[in-house]
């Protein structure tokens, strides 16, 4: 994400927004999950994710809560979320009692354990509470490259239009 187009999606003005954070609520919007006054929490402080989730976020008028590995209590921070966003690169950190019957939790995480690929929530236990949960192969990536052609493609159309 360049410092300029951050420097304006903080301040909401029209910008070039990092993949994966777009793909995120493109997800949200595609569930019909309710951002407005929606409890959110982002587990990740990244500029390439972290960060801009959760503008985008406030954006959408919820209430974000932006936590990382070393929150305390990052499990009640998450029961007490609508929409969980996890993108902190530990292997299966959320739990199933982590998780607020009917969340939206989305798994960015993607990490190897025994070289097999899992991401920052365990799905099996939560797959039982949430409303939606994104599995960590073939959920958010697939979402990213579809944002990474709509960025292309509005690059162009700025350019060509300069």
């Amino acid at each position: 994400l360049h410092p300029i187009n951050a420097g304006r999606l903080l301040q909401g003005a029209p910008a070039l927004v990092a993949c994966t954070p777009l793909g995120i609520l493109e997800i949200l919007r595609r569930y019909a999950i309710p951002l407005e006054g929606a409890e959110a929490v982002v587990i990740g402080r990244s500029d390439i994710v972290g960060k801009p989730v959760a503008v985008l976020l406030q954006q959408a008028n919820a209430t974000v809560t932006q936590c990382h590995s070393r929150t305390r209590d990052l499990r009640a921070h998450c029961r007490r979320a609508d929409v969980l966003v996890a993108a902190v690169g530990v292997p299966k950190l959320v739990k199933g009692d982590w998780v607020k019957p009917g969340a939206a939790v989305i798994d960015v995480g993607v990490s190897a354990i025994d070289g097999v690929i899992v991401g920052d929530v365990d799905t099996d236990a939560v797959s039982g509470t949430a409303r939606l949960v994104t599995p960590h192969r073939r959920g958010v990536g697939p979402m990213t490259i579809t944002m990474l052609l709509r960025n292309t493609l509005l690059a162009y159309e700025q350019r060509t239009r300069a």
